[in-house]
């Protein structure tokens, strides 16, 4: 059933594009709606505050100390605090929803299939699992 999902998707973005159909096109408007997120995030910060940024170095624990891969995530931080507004949140939806517009616009170009992209990355990260060091 989800890869009809994703099916369907892929095949109405194919459908809906009709102004920018040359790769360059549609390399240059993928990389323009991921700075469209950046953006989105930054604005979250700036002009919102709903969420924050606490950043400061990344603690590496001491080779000494006896911690297992799986635990080594729990001593990295993300930086953020807070979690985004209702509207903060609808402004990213919207550029993550654009993003994937693009993104599939990508694999239909390169005929590729994206339910069949994410399948392989997913068994990548379950058979590598922390072991992907991502």
């Amino acid at each position: 059933m989800k890869d009809v999902i994703f099916d369907d998707f892929q095949n109405s973005v194919s459908e809906s594009l009709l102004r920018h159909r040359s790769i360059l096109d549609i390399m240059t408007k993928l990389q323009e709606s991921d700075a469209r997120i950046n953006r989105a995030v930054a604005k979250a910060v700036t002009n919102c505050g709903c969420i924050h940024i606490e950043a400061n170095k990344q603690k590496i624990p001491d080779p000494k100390e006896d911690i297992d891969i799986s635990d080594l995530k729990n001593h990295f931080q993300s930086h953020l605090k807070g979690s985004a507004c209702d509207n903060c949140r609808d402004v990213l939806e919207r550029e993550i929803g654009n993003h994937l517009f693009y993104v599939a616009s990508l694999c239909n170009l390169l005929d590729l299939n994206m339910y069949d992209i994410l399948l392989k990355e997913y068994d990548r990260i379950d058979t590598l699992g922390k072991f992907s060091l991502r």
